[in-house]
């Protein structure tokens, strides 16, 4: 089996990652439950983990990152946390349905909301960002990667922008995070949004939100907290705001593990790795009689390539690549209609092929094979 769907998930994880969660199994208790030994093994092994996070992200505090369970709760966070109607909110047509929907759902309840396009090739004009600001313009929030195309973002200048502006910045940093640097103080990053299961290479149900010394976020959840039990109100202070009941303490064992194999092996090195092997299946399809690439190749970008072939439905040619290659992509939407309403995508949706370190250049050189096979009818 060759696995090429990095994007929605890593399937290959550190060793580390496996003997943690199961180790965490076996000894530990409930985090901020309780004063004995489990309870506390628990609370160590959380907050090493925020401490791990918050020098990853250059988020300050470590008390700054609050745990979720993925990339659509932290940013529903942060969306229903900041903003509300008679605010004006900026995004992008390379937002995944995570940002979309939250964003929607306030529109109906009076949020003012402006999605800035996208051309042909997936890339934002900047220049659109200024000419968007209105006098109750109160933040603007986007991915620092598209998951359909690989494109990348300059969340530097976007956040420097807000910044003069002074206005809220939200990244999603769900196909980023593990792979590309992120500092949230140089880049003028407000609220940083991510999964522990993509690039972070940690278990899934892991995720956080790393919120700006400053900046307050209204709790999605509230309930219990191990503290302030008699208090009406949830407790305020990070992170306890923004993590009501039990955690994902078995996850964030294997998240911490994960991110220890990270900087042992050295982010770049994992990207310089994931970025070469996507150049090889680029440069190997891209001539290929039939298929059409998606996505501006000529700068920065994530290790994604989405295509499709003739005019054969996206679904079936990973049906095809699944059951007579062992090749397992992404087909459809991706969770990103608006990206396929740019690319021209709607009715067939595209194939997605995303790697990653522990992928291998045979394994890339088959998937090509497939491709030209495919495409050849």
């Amino acid at each position: 089996m060759i696995y090429l769907d990095n994007a929605a998930t890593s399937y290959q994880k550190p060793e580390a990652v496996y003997q943690a969660v199961q180790e965490a199994m076996h000894h530990m208790g409930n985090s901020g439950r309780g004063a004995h030994g489990a309870s506390l093994d628990a609370s160590r092994q959380i907050y090493s983990a925020r401490e791990l996070l918050a020098e990853l992200f250059h988020a300050g505090d470590p008390s700054r990152v609050a745990f979720t369970a993925n990339s659509t709760e932290s940013l529903n966070m942060a969306v229903f946390g900041l903003f509300g109607p008679g605010d004006h909110v900026i995004t992008t047509m390379l937002e995944h349905n995570s940002v979309l929907r939250p964003l929607y759902l306030l529109e109906e309840a009076g949020l003012e909301l402006t999605i800035l396009p996208a051309d042909q090739n997936g890339c934002i004009c900047y220049e659109d960002i200024e000419k968007a600001i209105r006098p109750n313009t109160k933040g603007i929030i986007c991915t620092h990667a598209s998951n359909l195309t690989g494109n990348m973002v300059d969340i530097g200048r976007i956040g420097r922008f807000c910044s003069k502006k002074g206005l809220l910045f939200v990244v999603d940093a769900s196909q980023t995070a593990g792979v590309f640097d992120i500092n949230m103080e140089e880049m003028g990053i407000d609220v940083l949004c991510f999964t522990g299961h993509k690039g972070l290479l940690g278990p899934q149900g892991t995720g956080g939100i790393c919120v700006r010394q400053g900046v307050a976020v209204r709790p999605l959840i509230v309930g219990g907290s191990g503290v302030h039990s008699y208090s009406k109100a949830h407790p305020e202070d990070m992170p306890t705001a923004l993590e009501a009941g039990t955690l994902n303490g078995h996850g964030i064992a294997g998240l911490y593990a994960a991110l220890r194999y990270i900087q042992e092996i050295g982010m770049e090195q994992i990207r310089e790795r994931e970025l070469s092997l996507m150049r090889q299946f680029y440069d190997g399809v891209r001539t290929i009689p039939g298929v059409t690439i998606y996505g501006d190749f000529t700068g920065q970008r994530a290790p994604i390539v989405s295509l499709n072939i003739r005019d054969y439905d996206s679904g079936e040619v990973a049906d095809e690549l699944a059951y007579h290659y062992e090749i397992y992509t992404r087909a459809g939407a991706h969770c990103a209609p608006l990206m396929h309403r740019a690319l021209g995508t709607e009715s067939t949706g595209a194939v997605r092929f995303s790697m990653s370190h522990f992928n291998t250049e045979a394994e890339i050189g088959e998937a090509v094979r497939a491709v030209h096979e495919i495409a050849e009818g």
